[in-house]
């Protein structure tokens, strides 16, 4: 976090998007250096950039489903952060480090009600690695009503910055995905959040 990470994260997004094999496969060299990279369940096992290779695709049945109607599926691969019910619009980013569910959604005028709409419901924090299958998914059928961009900072994720910066996850760039379950139309959101290297959400 002592680096800037912005311009950093900037010319990641630049150098990922090259498209050479001999670029690509000594990144991903590289970057098996420094952390547990396991492809055996991706689809493709040749990629022309370093950006295909972090949004790779899985094979059909890598990721069972519960299709049942009551049950939630995770979104996205990723390591349990923090989770809890959401009380007078409060949620934690990690243990004493609280902040306000409306500041995380922003004040557009389409989510300048959803706080209230998440009262009491469950929110759940999800971290992906930079091993990790980088996209994420409906967990469970639903239709999404809108969805904010807003700019940010790309500090890092990990629990350590989680337990050091206040509304960390406030402050870096991110989406609001506003949706409604299909079955019994609860209000659900998304929040896809940037971090150092990783940014450009789609």
């Amino acid at each position: 976090n002592r680096i800037p990470r912005l311009a950093l994260t900037h010319f990641m997004g630049w150098f990922s998007q090259i498209k050479h094999p001999w670029v690509c496969r000594a990144s991903i060299y590289v970057w098996r250096l420094f952390t547990d990279i396991d492809l055996s369940e991706a689809r493709e096992r040749q990629f022309s950039s370093l950006h295909e290779f972090f949004i790779r695709e899985l094979k059909d049945g890598a990721r069972p489903v519960d299709m049942r109607e009551n049950i939630l599926t995770s979104p996205c691969d990723g390591i349990l952060g923090s989770c809890g019910e959401v009380k007078a619009g409060q949620v934690f980013q990690a243990k004493g480090f609280p902040y306000q569910l409306e500041t995380l959604l922003g004040t557009s005028a389409h989510c300048q009600h959803w706080p209230a709409a998440l009262e009491g419901g469950t929110y759940i924090t999800l971290r992906l690695t930079s091993s990790m299958y980088h996209r994420f998914h409906a967990p469970q059928d639903m239709t999404v009503e809108h969805v904010t961009y807003l700019s940010g900072d790309t500090w890092n994720v990990n629990p350590i910055a989680l337990a050091r910066v206040e509304r960390l996850f406030c402050r870096n760039e991110r989406a609001v995905l506003r949706a409604r379950l299909t079955n019994g139309g609860q209000p659900i959101a998304l929040v896809p959040v940037a971090a150092i290297l990783v940014a450009s959400i789609r």
